[in-house]
């Protein structure tokens, strides 16, 4: 039940993460940290990266309780 938790809490902060940078490419948000400014691919990149983590972690924490065949 742990595993399961933690796969879901995971899935919950990756899907964040991907529709928080994708409301930054909807809405053309700046992102600088000091003197770097984060280009718009970076969030193409998390959207896309994020999007597909926290699918996994789902379809992880749903097959964990599935009995195995053999």
């Amino acid at each position: 039940m742990i595993n399961k938790a933690y796969l879901l809490a995971s899935a919950t902060v990756f899907a964040l993460a991907a529709i928080l940078h994708f409301m930054r490419l909807v809405n053309h948000w700046s992102m600088q940290i000091g003197t770097f400014s984060f280009p718009f691919w970076g969030s193409w990149l998390a959207v896309i990266m994020g999007s597909i983590l926290s699918i996994w972690a789902v379809n992880l924490a749903a097959n964990q309780w599935k009995p195995s065949r053999q």
